[in-house]
């Protein structure tokens, strides 16, 4: 089970980072993982890691491979007469062979996965093959069948809860289809899946939505020419083309300047410029309140206010994987993320006069051990108050919490609880301090 999660880790962090030697990593452990699951006979687990290697090894265009892990993957499923995860074995299939060109194969394949999940009433499941389906449809030129079939794997996720499905089958919509929809129907579509996906952490389907919108931006026109030039102001239609890219970006990144900027590719500064003293002041009030919010606890930016500065984070770890997902995890807030891999340097560091505002140890490290660090962090005067999360795979917690830590995350499966953990006890220690 660990080398599954290291799996899952390697892949977010392959796809975000767009690192192919991470990729490789999760290869590794998923085949790891397949090989462990086989010799406990956990057959669908093995199963579904096998799926797990196809779909990879279809991303990264070795295709020979990944058909070879899903005919394992459907044996297996077949073996245990599971008609329902065989067909979900049929659409990753598809998908790879959507990656190599075969079309005609791809949409005939899912077409009869998308027949078997129907009637096997795991909706999730549908609403990815009708996905599979819909760009399969599109891309042979039935774009009314494609755009049927997407809109029901939007209505299907929806349906369950599934926000994250609804929002990526609205956006292949939009990937598949915009040439093909009036405009009223693009700026609605591309809405709802800004909507669908507001809350995603899925950095992926963020980027893929933001390139749609130039694409939408684009098709629409966002500056058509006037119905008549008498009155026309070219600086005027300008500014409004530019308030409404940074009112989207402003809702899409929740209020936070940054993350806004970040969509605009501008600098921070001069986004904050634009809302307080410049051509946009009429949309400061889309900004994320003055105050921390408590529903995610996060802090303003720090041009907000003079006293609020960018989050300093010390994290103690040794294994790379680990650290670089933590980093990356963290860096995504705009918090700056030092890393330390064995006690002795984190204890010169702590006994400086830098300054870390939330403290994350490993527990087992090349020369002392999680605790120990805790005890001797809270043996400093100017660190008895700074918060401590220790993230371990070690079963520790009441040692850590007795030891003076504010809270305990298990590796690697905590990794993305950390962002909202440090938030909370930084919101948490303002409190105390007001």
């Amino acid at each position: 089970m660990v080398h599954n999660q290291y799996a899952l880790v390697l892949r977010f962090l392959g796809t975000v980072e767009h690192r192919e030697d991470y990729i490789d990593r999760a290869l590794i452990e998923y085949t790891a993982a397949s090989y462990h699951f086989e010799q406990a006979s956990h057959t669908r687990y093995q199963a579904c890691v096998e799926n797990n290697l196809g779909f990879l090894f279809g991303v990264i265009k070795k295709f020979s491979e990944a058909h070879e892990h899903l005919d394992r993957a459907q044996a297996l499923f077949t073996s245990m007469k599971d008609d329902v995860h065989t067909a979900q074995v049929d659409d990753t299939r598809a998908r790879v062979l959507l990656a190599e060109g075969r079309t005609a194969e791809a949409e005939r394949l899912v077409r009869s996965a998308v027949q078997i999940l129907e009637r096997g009433g795991q909706q999730s499941l549908l609403a990815e093959a009708l996905t599979t389906h819909g760009i399969a449809l599109a891309r042979t030129g039935s774009n009314n069948a494609a755009l049927q079939r997407l809109r029901r794997a939007v209505g299907v996720a929806q349906k369950v809860g599934d926000s994250e499905a609804a929002g990526l089958a609205a956006l292949t919509i939009l990937e598949e289809l915009a040439d093909h929809l009036p405009s009223h129907e693009l700026s609605a579509t591309y809405d709802q899946a800004a909507e669908l996906l507001s809350n995603s952490d899925n950095r992926e389907s963020k980027d893929r939505l933001l390139t749609a919108s130039r694409r939408v931006l684009f098709l629409v026109g966002s500056l058509p020419s006037p119905p008549t030039w008498k009155g026309f102001d070219f600086f005027k239609a300008v500014h409004r083309y530019e308030a409404r890219l940074i009112e989207r970006a402003l809702k899409d990144a929740s209020g936070i300047v940054s993350r806004a900027a970040q969509l605009l590719g501008i600098r921070r500064q001069s986004l904050n410029s634009m809302l307080h003293e410049g051509r946009h002041k009429e949309l400061a009030h889309l900004r994320a309140p003055v105050e921390p919010r408590k529903s995610s606890l996060m802090f303003r930016d720090e041009v907000d206010c003079p006293d609020t500065r960018a989050v300093s984070v010390l994290h103690v770890e040794d294994d790379a994987l680990v650290a670089d997902a933590v980093r990356v995890t963290l860096e995504g807030e705009g918090w700056a993320v030092e890393t330390c891999k064995d006690g002795a340097t984190t204890l010169e560091r702590l006994q400086s006069g830098g300054r870390y505002d939330v403290l994350i140890f490993d527990n087992n490290l090349p020369d002392t051990n999680g605790m120990e660090l805790i005890r001797r962090t809270r043996a400093l005067a100017h660190r008895q108050q700074t918060p401590i999360i220790m993230l371990s795979g070690d079963e520790v917690e009441m040692q850590a919490k007795r030891a003076g830590a504010n809270a305990f995350l298990r590796k690697p499966g905590d990794v993305q609880a950390i962002t909202e953990t440090v938030a909370r006890l930084l919101a948490r220690k303002k409190g105390r301090e007001e």
